[in-house]
């Protein structure tokens, strides 16, 4: 199929889901920061005027969630009079973490396949597959589409938190269609935006005045501005623009909907242009693939990318339980690649290290929080995992690696 149309969607920051994300991973980077060797499997709950941490964890550190999680809640914006049924200093906290199985953490400490190297001797932390992904859409490496819709997301979240539209709130979705024709983008048709607001907006309460209004300040303070510097740009007179499409959107976050870590794992990688095994990643430590392999599976297709050995590469691992080395490794380029999608997976073989704990070493996974002065993950729950040159984020920092693949192989 040549010319089709692609969508994908975003959420910010205030989201339900992305609340839970955030909180997971800030207690993720509490534990690490503290104590590098804490496993962690945190999954979060919020709904009106509660949030309930819960999961497994084995660490020396000493962390005040209460504390922690009422934060998060506050930065995102959650606090006061505006916070909807849901106050950063008034909701319920609960803890429940558990202590992980051991029978879990026998695999993850020595891998059934190790031959006495010590970076053999760290199992994957569970069975299951991980795909990492890139193309030259982007400068980034990313599908236009996913890259549109963080865009926005994130231009609506900074209006917010900068008071340029009083009457925002923190909850808000963001949707992009792309015109695709012989497999390039070559227009914008679509762009959906929801946002959560005050009941009234600058005065005007009848619903039809506040979505006009709504409207015109979004396409001029968040969408103009987030596309500004993009060679393919939406078109007022041809984009079709949707905002609040139900007429309002005042009751929003936890009091609309309950949250839940790891609902929203399509916008935290690709957009859905490429494939997904299904894990999720915040509140994991990097002993579990479902994040640490992921990581590095877009670091190897953007290395692909990078070198010019595919305009487009998916790259699929697969891991079992307690085993070091990878059980599979595909690369699939969709006929887009210099050689064949043999010839590129024996390229990675060869040339990539996908045992967990290289991957955590090459990445410094563990030591990451506390580099950061104690904040890295959480910083990666909003508005993606890949594709952030905001972040500087080590899987996505390529050029050492490309060098090597351009010397050998392009």
């Amino acid at each position: 199929m040549s010319n089709y149309v692609f969508t994908s969607e975003s959420v910010t920051e205030g989201h339900p889901d992305k609340i839970c994300d955030q909180i997971s991973d800030a207690v993720l980077d509490a534990l690490l920061a503290e104590d590098p060797n804490s496993r962690v499997a945190c999954e979060t709950v919020v709904n009106t005027g509660l949030c309930l941490i819960t999961g497994e964890v084995t660490s020396n550190a000493k962390v005040d969630f209460i504390h922690l999680v009422r934060n998060v809640i506050q930065d995102i914006g959650y606090t006061g009079a505006r916070a909807g049924g849901f106050d950063s200093t008034s909701c319920a906290v609960l803890v429940a973490l558990d202590q992980q199985s051991p029978d879990i953490a026998m695999g993850v400490n020595e891998a059934d396949d190790h031959d006495g190297d010590p970076l053999d001797k760290v199992g994957a932390g569970d069975q299951g597959i991980m795909f990492g992904y890139a193309c030259n859409e982007t400068p980034e490496l990313m599908p236009l589409p996913i890259s549109l819709a963080h865009r926005l997301s994130r231009k609506l979240s900074l209006v917010r938190h900068k008071g340029l539209l009083p009457y925002l709130l923190p909850d808000g979705k963001t949707q992009v269609s792309v015109v695709y024709e012989n497999n390039q983008p070559v227009s914008i048709d679509t762009i959906l935006i929801s946002t959560q607001h005050t009941t009234a907006v600058e005065g005007i309460t009848n619903e039809e005045g506040i979505r006009k209004r709504i409207t015109e300040d979004l396409w001029e303070h968040v969408v103009r501005p987030a596309t500004d510097d993009l060679p393919l740009k939406p078109n007022r007179d041809q984009t079709r623009f949707l905002v609040n499409p139900t007429g309002k959107f005042v009751v929003g976050g936890p009091q609309g909907d309950a949250g839940l870590t790891g609902r929203k794992i399509i916008v935290d990688t690709y957009g859905g242009y490429a494939r997904h095994g299904g894990g999720a990643f915040s509140g994991k430590d990097p002993t579990k693939v479902d994040r640490s392999a992921a990581y590095a599976a877009r670091f190897v297709a953007k290395c692909l990318v990078s070198a010019g050995l595919a305009q487009r590469a998916e790259v699929q691992l697969s891991y079992a339980i307690g085993v070091a080395k990878p059980v599979s490794i595909l690369v699939e380029t969709f006929g887009s690649g210099k050689v064949s999608n043999y010839d590129l997976t024996e390229i990675v073989n060869k040339n990539f290290d996908l045992r967990p704990a290289a991957i955590i070493k090459q990445f410094k996974l563990k030591e990451l929080p506390k580099l950061r002065g104690g904040r890295f993950y959480r910083d990666t729950a909003a508005y993606g995992h890949f594709g952030r040159p905001d972040l500087n984020l080590p899987w996505e920092d390529v050029t050492q690696k490309v060098a090597d693949l351009l010397q050998r192989y392009a």
